[in-house]
């Protein structure tokens, strides 16, 4: 392998060492600084390259992409500002754990600090949200530059996943010297050269072998665990939003014979055990006074229902975390065990198996009949309405996607709909942006997702996010993307605000929380030439999105709600769950 300059010798040997370590996608924004990386990635036949015009976007389409293949992309800038646009992907990846590489392209150190067109302090310019944070100096004609580009790539993509700390996102600052085109003159700068190979190992190995190994609890600490578990046949496992794989965590709860509090993005929704209306079951005085639990398995981070929270303070809470991460925000845990959960789930699983059967029969059957008598509580009260209603849209979206959907919820009121109103036993799984559960990216993330996930997706969105981040939708149009349909809940305004003590200060409320923006969506569709479908009954959404996961491509389908109407169906549906959960106690 060989280069007519440094600088694209630098940014091929980076490109293909990430390539070398499993790294598969790349989302670049374009720009001159960064035109010798553009090339390589261009050119590189094991990195698929997707181009988007808008840098916030690209960090969230990076970011969807990671969660959806759970290994690092790459996002690349040029130098200035364009760095700076990353931002608000990177504070959600630190905060969610999502592994991204952000490789910024800057200006030699000869052009820093001078005044030079395009160029800001880009070094650590994200402070400590990333996991690692290097400065690449400008790419010279050295036989150790080789070394210094490769290796740098292997260690922020150790960073990245986590090999040391939890995964999440990196820098890999990365000055560049014209000429930026792979030429020797590009008409603009003196003649350069680079005269030395720039092949990384042979056999197409990495430069530096990186892996993520297991993290597990000592045997007297699980076997500690699995006695706490086995002397409380009343308990519960709370999963929140976690990477985790499920098969262990559904052992687990079997094995204890306990229920699951899962959230949607919690991995095991559909699992036997699940409890898909937890949030009205904790939120029920009467029915936590029979089934007030001894003790709570905790995994991943929990943000939907505080009810669930505040119902299981005082009771001995254990929390299992790859990493040790301190999720505690009611300060209620009584221990903390580090390992992967769905790997220490299991081996739990099998210890308690090999003791005998301890479990409480009652115990599960009580939380089994309350979740179904609170579903047809909610399927009972929806099933007269005509009108959509936001409930019922989260209900009927995630009642008839096929399996292998993903549906991304957006925040904040579609991912709490689908958590609290969604009945039990949906085929999708779940992902949202839940680390800072921000307005930002929504529609690049879903996008990301498709872009990694390779089977249908549906997104659930309110109209303002779905406007917040309507650039998303200038990703390049030659991506070859299969089935998106975004299901946008246009309730002009902040839903949110309405269920918030916010709501009973009106005015200011409707101008400063409610903001209604009055703007006709379909102009968004028109304007990137998406499919467009409008709902006008309850019934048309799910015969809308099932014709759109029909068709390749991006197809829109379009909503009308009414915010004050909206909280008064809420408040039906929580008291018909409430009424139901009267009438079991």
């Amino acid at each position: 392998m060989d280069a007519p300059n440094p600088a694209t010798a630098g940014a091929r040997a980076l490109v293909d060492e990430f390539a070398r370590l499993g790294v598969t996608h790349a989302v670049l924004a374009p720009g001159s600084r960064s035109a010798a990386l553009a090339f390589a990635l261009h050119d590189h036949p094991d990195v698929a390259l997707h181009v988007h015009v808008d840098e916030r976007s690209a960090g969230f389409v990076a970011l969807g992409l990671a969660r959806a293949t759970g290994r690092p992309a790459l996002v690349v800038t040029t130098s200035g500002s364009a760095v700076a646009n990353l931002h608000p992907a990177v504070i959600e990846a630190d905060a969610d754990h999502v592994p991204l590489l952000l490789l910024t392209a800057d200006r030699p150190a000869e052009l820093r600090h001078t005044g030079a067109n395009q160029t800001i302090d880009q070094v650590g310019l994200f402070g400590r949200a990333t996991r690692w944070s290097v400065d690449v100096p400008a790419t010279e004609d050295r036989a150790d530059a080789v070394g210094l580009w490769r290796s740098t790539a292997c260690r922020a993509f150790a960073h990245a996943i986590g090999s040391v700390g939890p995964p999440g996102p990196v820098q890999v600052n990365v000055a560049f010297r014209e000429p930026t085109v792979p030429a020797t003159d590009d008409g603009r700068s003196p003649a350069a050269s680079f005269t030395h190979d720039v092949a990384g190992r042979p056999d197409g190995q990495p430069w530096t072998r990186v892996e993520r190994s297991e993290v597990s609890p000592t045997d007297r600490e699980l076997a500690d665990l699995a006695e706490q578990v086995r002397e409380c046949p009343r308990g519960v496992l709370v999963v929140g939003q976690t990477a985790s794989g499920t098969d262990g965590i559904a052992a687990l709860a079997e094995a204890a014979g306990w229920p699951i509090l899962a959230e949607p993005t919690g991995t095991v929704r559909s699992s036997p055990r699940a409890i898909a209306h937890a949030h009205h079951l904790a939120s029920h005085r009467g029915f936590l006074t029979t089934q007030r639990p001894g003790l709570v398995v905790r995994v991943g981070r929990s943000t939907l229902s505080p009810a669930i929270d505040a119902a299981l303070d005082g009771v001995p809470q254990v929390l299992i975390d790859r990493d040790g991460s301190w999720l505690d925000s009611r300060r209620a845990l009584h221990r903390v065990v580090v390992g992967d959960p769905d790997r220490t789930a299991a081996r739990l699983a099998e210890r308690l198996a090999e003791d005998g059967d301890a479990t409480d029969p009652t115990w599960w059957n009580r939380w089994r009949a309350a979740d179904i008598a609170v579903d047809d509580a909610i399927g009972t009260a929806l099933a007269p309405r005509t009108a959509p209603s936001e409930p019922g849209i989260a209900r009927d979206v995630a009642a008839i996607v096929p399996g292998g959907t993903v549906v991304v919820g957006a925040s904040s009121m579609p991912l709490r709909d689908l958590d609290r109103y969604a009945a039990v036993g949906s085929a999708a799984s779940f992902t949202s942006n839940r680390g800072t559960s921000g307005i930002d990216g929504f529609v690049s993330t879903t996008l990301g997702v498709a872009l990694g996930a390779g089977g249908p997706v549906v997104g659930v969105v309110g109209d303002l996010a779905f406007l917040h981040d309507a650039n998303g939708l200038l990703l390049d149009a030659a991506e070859p993307l299969g089935p998106v349909v975004f299901v946008v809940v246009d309730n002009d305004g902040g839903g949110i605000f309405s269920f918030l003590p916010q709501a009973g200060f009106d005015p200011p409320f409707e101008r400063v929380f409610g903001t209604p923006h009055g703007r006709d969506l379909s102009h968004v569709g028109r304007l990137h030439g998406v499919a467009w479908h409008t709902a006008e009954t309850a019934d048309d959404v799910p015969r809308l999105v099932l014709d759109a996961l029909g068709h390749t491509g991006v197809s829109v389908v379009h909503v009308r709600t009414d915010r004050r109407k909206n909280v008064d169906v809420h408040r039906e549906l929580d008291a018909a769950a409430a009424r139901a959960l009267d009438a079991l106690h």
